[in-house]
């Protein structure tokens, strides 16, 4: 299977600063490129690019005053698979859990753990079957306990606002099954990139980025959605991190406006040419 990703991202800047971005495909699906991304910036401007420690591609740029512009377009190979299913896989104590899983059991700045969700998830979940039931346990109670809105999106909503405000999209989904999977003692870690309609019936409205998250089950990283809480076609993962803190599309160290923002991630026809 064939899939088209880019998007065309403006930003309005106030004055002269620096803008960090998060824009690349993940270095694990780079040999999943029909060719390299064709990324560019308008106006044309010096990029320094760089790896985050959770081994993202991101990227810095000194902007001038007035609109900066982050194109991309590119031809992705997936497998057409649904997301791995793994029911048999079990939790591991944390005494075995390997040392570099430990940071996604932590609190972070999204996904805060704070008491009331630590005494929730062990009376909701302590009597649940550890391991993959019991992900899977969170995933369906955040899908039935949050109604997924774009109007109410904000960017402060934490896991615990989420789960008091029953109300989010799919990063709030994501921040509170994270939160909810490490009270529990399971690691989990937030990640971000392309999802399209494929294989599922097309949603009305723009596309946009989506989120998801990764449990570590049974020696391995899993995918979990709890906004679609289905298995899908077609991901593409751009970064992971601790919570969207750590995987921001850009981050802008001055006043500014988003200007024009739109997405698209679709299945092409391997018989027609790529551009």
């Amino acid at each position: 299977m064939l899939i088209r990703i880019g998007y065309n991202i403006a930003l309005r800047l106030a004055s002269p600063t620096a803008v960090l971005y998060v824009l690349h495909v993940h270095p694990s699906r780079k040999g999943d490129l029909l060719r390299p991304e064709n990324f560019r910036i308008e106006p044309a401007l010096p990029v320094e690019d760089y790896f985050d420690g959770f081994g993202n591609h991101c990227g810095r740029v000194n902007a001038p005053a007035g609109v900066i512009r982050f194109l991309n377009d590119a031809i992705i190979r997936d497998p057409g698979e649904l997301d791995a299913y793994a029911p048999e896989a079990p939790q591991l104590d944390v005494r075995e859990t390997p040392v570099e899983t430990l940071s996604f059991l932590l609190p972070s700045r999204y996904c805060d753990g704070d008491t009331e969700l630590l005494d929730f998830a062990w009376r909701t979940f302590g009597q649940t079957p550890t391991g993959w039931p019991r992900v899977q346990a969170i995933c369906d109670f955040v899908h039935a306990h949050l109604r997924f809105d774009y109007q109410a999106a904000r960017a402060n909503r934490t896991g615990l606002d989420a789960f008091r405000e029953r109300v989010g999209v799919c990063r709030d989904f994501t921040h509170l099954a994270i939160t909810l999977c490490r009270c529990l003692n399971i690691p989990a870690r937030y990640a971000t990139g392309y999802l399209g309609d494929i294989g599922v019936p097309a949603v009305p409205g723009p596309m946009d980025f989506s989120a998801w998250f990764e449990a570590y089950l049974g020696g391995h990283w899993h995918t979990f959605d709890a906004r679609h809480n289905r298995r899908r076609i077609g991901r593409s993962l751009i970064g992971r991190g601790r919570d969207a803190g750590d995987v921001p599309i850009t981050t802008v160290f001055g006043q500014h406006l988003l200007e024009s923002f739109s997405v698209v991630t679709e299945e092409i026809n391997p018989c027609l040419p790529a551009y």
